[in-house]
């Protein structure tokens, strides 16, 4: 008996939360019913931005949208991209002509994009509502400035013992066993959307594919996503806006491609595939983002085309990277206030038969649960974790699950070395740098690799991920993240282990020759709609041959 008032007092506890709970749901449905109808299509930031009449930048992400679904059993991966470049555009350039001629006649400053089908519109609430009343219009997303967490650059002091050696992170993945059986990485391409790049530095200039040896075509290599000044960073910008040549605003973007491709001689072998070429995609100004510069590199990447070119029509997807590393986050703090706000672009991209590594973001100690942030959150984005040189988790990266459908997904889906990295930064120097921004590329890197020993992977991203997941080093951990015990592979602090990237190579060695499936008949778009002009025919960069890259394989690495 002594038990009752004690159950009585929980069974009363309970209710009260019951009834605080069910108070706080209504008052939230109240409010909701409250709100006008074309209200409930727009973000509060949208609406909190405006509600004084001032202008405001959003982006208008229509009802139709293109299903690249019908596209999944195509293996080859120029099928693959040339057939998502025809469903978006076919969608975009049928749905949009009408909710344009309305901004046009509005004076609005706005970018149409087809990597989704959506607007980037800056217009005031009156404009807000006019969209968002239309019936062709789904939501209305948050588009504000962004600003990249920046890794400190350390001094070096290195001994001359150490200046003749492979950087530790490049041996610790075991890259240098690949280039003694004479894989580069040749063959295969790397995109990088980031800050920028100097692509003078000697470490990534002869990697450049705008560079044959003698002469420099940047059209079809490079496009600047940043247009104008970012209100959120001090006036004009070192390299100006829609710079015509790769150009780096703060350096980040130039240390992640050294560790993807860097080879500045032998005293600095710095990245994981130095036979591979790059191409590039400046999309933050000074350090600071929004998803419509995320996107517009997403969308260039898929069908690269002139800077001041017409991605409609001048689109080329057979100039379109294997691989493209993402060093960057979009927080909810920073005014992503949408999660989905990227996903069907990433969704997009693979779809094209493109992998997008994403660093898991630099937020492990607040604990569990951290990938929560575009788009390392999300299923189609390839997760990396930072580990240090003894493979152990760094206290900054981000932990599982993602935030994305429940908690029910495991992230990062891999780790590689992110403490301590040593690559190229701008002015022909280097320097080290921590965070998940230095262990992203390493995985860029090895994909790559993995297409030079097996070229007919290119495309085939589920192949490639499970290759490289199935062949890491495991690393197991009592941290507990979501459903995680001391013995889960993968779990949600590394993953399934740290990258090998000779493991990942003999697996391909052992795989047979994937088999081509059937290119599917894409249906041409109903009668009496828009049909996109056709995709130009880019002239080729260069006729020239471009020179093979010297790797230096120290001596207890040749075969």
């Amino acid at each position: 008996m002594q038990d009752k008032p004690q159950s009585t007092s929980k069974r009363l506890l309970f209710l009260t939360l019951f009834l605080s709970l069910f108070l706080v749901l209504a008052m939230f449905a109240v409010r909701t019913r409250a709100r006008p109808q074309w209200q409930q299509k727009v973000d509060d930031w949208v609406l909190f931005e405006t509600e004084d009449w001032d202008e405001a930048e959003f982006l208008v992400v229509l009802q139709e949208q293109a299903d690249l679904g019908k596209i999944n059993g195509q293996a080859s991966k120029l099928d693959k991209g040339t057939a998502a470049y025809k469903l978006l555009t076919d969608v975009a350039l049928r749905s949009q002509p009408a909710l344009l001629s309305g901004l046009q006649a509005a004076g609005a400053d706005y970018r149409s994009y087809w990597i989704s089908n959506m607007i980037w519109v800056r217009g005031d609430r009156n404009l807000v509502e006019s969209l968002a009343s239309r019936s062709d219009v789904a939501r209305i997303v948050a588009n504000p400035a962004v600003k990249l967490e920046i890794e400190p650059t350390l001094p070096m002091d290195r001994t001359t013992a150490e200046d003749t050696s492979v950087e530790w992170n490049i041996e610790l993945v075991n890259a240098p066993d690949v280039w003694a059986q004479g894989i580069t990485g040749t063959g295969a391409v790397i995109g990088g959307q980031d800050t920028g790049y100097d692509w003078q530095h000697p470490a990534i200039k002869e990697q450049y594919r705008g560079w044959d040896g003698q002469t420099v075509t940047h059209a079809y290599n490079w496009y600047d996503a940043i247009h104008e000044d970012n209100p959120s960073t001090s006036p004009g910008n070192p390299c100006g806006f829609d710079s015509p040549e790769p150009c780096d605003d703060q350096g980040h973007g130039t240390h992640t491609m050294g560790t993807m491709v860097g080879q500045g001689g032998l005293e600095n072998q710095i990245g994981m595939a130095p036979g591979a070429q790059w191409i590039g995609c400046r999309n933050m100004e000074q350090g600071v983002g929004t998803p419509a510069t995320y996107a517009e590199c997403y969308q260039w990447f898929v069908a690269p085309y002139p800077q001041n070119g017409d991605p409609f029509s001048d689109g080329d997807p057979s100039k379109a990277p294997h691989v493209i590393n993402n060093s960057w986050s979009c927080p909810a703090s920073e005014g992503c206030v949408e999660p989905d706000v990227l996903r069907e672009v990433v969704d997009n991209v693979r779809a094209a038969g493109i992998v997008t590594v994403h660093s898991a973001g630099n937020n492990g100690y607040l604990g569990c649960g951290t990938i929560n942030e575009p788009a390392a959150m999300y299923d189609s984005s390839f997760s990396v974790g930072a580990t240090d040189r003894y493979d152990e988790i760094a206290s900054f990266s981000s932990r599982g699950p993602s935030a994305q459908d429940d908690g029910l997904i495991i992230k990062p889906e891999i780790s590689a070395p992110g403490v301590s990295v040593r690559s190229s930064i701008p002015g022909d120097s280097y320097g080290d740098k921590s965070g998940t921004s230095m262990a992203a590329p390493h995985v860029a890197g090895l994909v790559a690799l993995l297409i030079d020993a097996q070229p007919a992977l290119a495309g085939n991203v589920d192949l490639l991920e499970s290759l490289i997941q199935d062949s890491a080093v495991r690393l197991y951990t009592d941290q507990g993240c979501g459903d995680d015990s001391s013995q889960s592979i993968p779990n949600n602090t590394y993953g399934w282990g740290r990258i090998d990237a000779y493991s990942a190579y003999e697996a391909v060695a052992a795989q047979p020759t994937p088999s081509p499936t059937p290119v599917l008949t894409l249906t041409p778009p109903p009668t009496g709609t828009s049909t996109p002009p056709p995709a130009g025919t880019p002239t080729p960069t260069s006729t020239a041959v471009k020179p093979a890259i010297e790797v230096y394989i120290p001596t207890w690495f040749r075969p």
